[in-house]
């Protein structure tokens, strides 16, 4: 009875930890879809009187912001260690959040944007390797893409909230979107302190020489015999790391760490051409331009983040069942499909009463495959993909293009739907469709099944074809 209830405790501390630690993932979300319903009101002139330049910069410079903390996050927590810098992140998300809520300007606006997108940068890659060394190892993949999931909650929270305040309150009170960002600080606060709470990762303690507290953390998280294995484990494995030399940007001279790296690189921003993010950020707007009225779209946007989260689920649930290459692919394919449609759609039935539906149903669609096949297998396959030796830089370099792709969509956007119009823009997303269809046909290799030393193997081997090649 005493094992049984000892086993319990520990199962409840590990999702007490993926509970607490994945709030960091639901600010990211929430942070990211909250501009969504937030600008139709900011921009007005009575508020920020916002351009579609500015209306551009507000969304973008969280992205541009999120670039570099992806970049420095990963390095700083290597350095201070996960559960510190992630309560760091909950201070800069409250602060972010409440620099925003207040911007008497939309200068204002854009510097508190930019803090808040280092919080976000920095979360998405620290929050999922803070669960991936507290998870065991049968469980590892489960818990780790519980943060995907909690990303898509905040988006739907954000949604439900923007809808809920705009057509309760967007008539009577001008400053409505400043009570939509303001929500934020709420699970900031959470964050900061359930951080308070939670032990730090084994394995960061274990890096720097704590193998004492490495393992009273692990008996806090693991049956008595579980902790001791994965302590040895955990020790041999720093014994075979000695004296491993990770790879830095001289190393991409070498033609199949190049190769591995670029392969990352369009990984990440394949993810983003489909351009998904246009309707995450302005999927209001978008409804709204289609002729649904501003409080219609607002409740309308929330069809986007109900779908967005169920999604998820089934994305989770074919990761175990479906290759990457097949499941990407066939993304791609209905996300394109669904772009080319809100084009020719949106100039076939405009001024109908029909078009705001139909286009709704193809955001709908759009983000089904989006968040159920693409983005699950991007986030998957970045994680596998680079051999320990690239695997820092590899990372690094890769999301931080991916926040890059991400920061220019948001941008360019608004500019041109002002300047083309609805249908061109879409039938633009839809040719960059097509070029990724291409790339991760030609380029992407399948990382199913095989081990980090097998798909070494692979890109060198296929770097000596190459080169045997180029000699005949």
């Amino acid at each position: 009875m005493q094992v049984i209830e000892k086993s319990r405790d520990h199962k409840k501390t590990l999702k007490k930890i993926t509970i607490i630690s994945t709030f960091g993932g639901l600010l990211f979300g929430y942070d990211t879809g909250v501009i969504n319903g937030a600008l139709p009101y900011m921009g007005r002139e009575d508020q920020l009187n916002l351009s579609p330049v500015t209306e551009g910069l507000v969304t973008s410079s969280l992205l541009f912001g999120a670039a570099f903390g992806a970049v420095f996050g990963g390095s700083l927590s290597d350095r201070f260690g996960r559960r510190r810098m992630i309560l760091n992140l909950a201070i800069l998300f409250l602060l972010g959040t409440l620099g925003c809520t207040f911007a008497p300007s939309a200068e204002a606006m854009i510097g508190f944007r930019f803090v808040l997108g280092l919080a976000v940068g920095a979360a998405s890659v620290m929050v999922p390797a803070f669960l991936a060394e507290m998870s065991p190892a049968k469980h590892r993949g489960r818990i780790v893409t519980q943060n995907e999931l909690m990303i898509v909650t905040g988006q739907l929270l954000a949604f439900v909230f923007n809808a809920i305040l705009g057509t309760t309150m967007g008539e009577e009170t001008a400053h409505v979107w400043r009570y939509m960002l303001v929500i934020a600080s709420l699970p900031a606060v959470f964050l900061w302190f359930g951080m308070m709470v939670v032990p730090e990762s084994p394995r960061w303690l274990a890096s720097k020489g704590k193998l004492g507290e490495t393992l009273r953390v692990l008996e806090e998280i693991r049956a008595q015999d579980q902790a001791q294995s994965e302590f040895k484990e955990i020790q041999d494995s720093l014994d075979q790391k000695t004296g491993i030399k990770q790879a830095t940007l001289r190393d991409l001279s070498v033609p199949w760490v190049r190769r591995i790296v670029l392969i990352g690189i369009g990984i990440g921003i394949v993810q983003q051409v489909t351009g998904v993010n246009s309707i995450m950020y302005y999927g209001t707007q978008i409804l709204q331009q289609s002729g649904f009225s501003t409080n219609a779209a607002l409740v309308g946007n929330v069809a986007n983040g109900i779908i967005s989260v169920l999604a998820t689920f089934v994305g989770i649930w074919l990761l175990g069942k479906v290759g990457r290459r097949p499941m990407l692919i066939t993304g791609l394919i209905v996300t394109t499909t669904a772009l080319m449609l809100i084009g020719i759609f949106s100039f076939l039935l405009e001024g109908s009463p029909a078009l705001p539906f139909t286009v709704l149903a193809m955001t709908v669609t759009f983000l089904a495959f989006q968040q159920g096949a693409i983005s699950p297998v991007t986030w998957l396959m970045l994680a596998e993909i680079f051999p320990l030796k690239v695997r820092g830089i590899g990372l690094g370099v890769s999301v931080f293009c991916l926040w890059v792709a991400n920061f220019l969509v948001g941008f360019l956007f608004p500019i041109l739907l002002s300047a083309v119009g609805l249908s061109i823009t879409f039938f633009i997303f839809a040719v960059l469709g097509i070029g990724a269809i291409t790339f991760v046909h030609k380029f992407l290799p399948e990382t199913k099944g095989k081990s980090l030393e097998q798909l070494e193997a692979l890109f060198r081997s296929q770097n000596k074809k190459s080169e045997h090649k180029s000699a005949i």
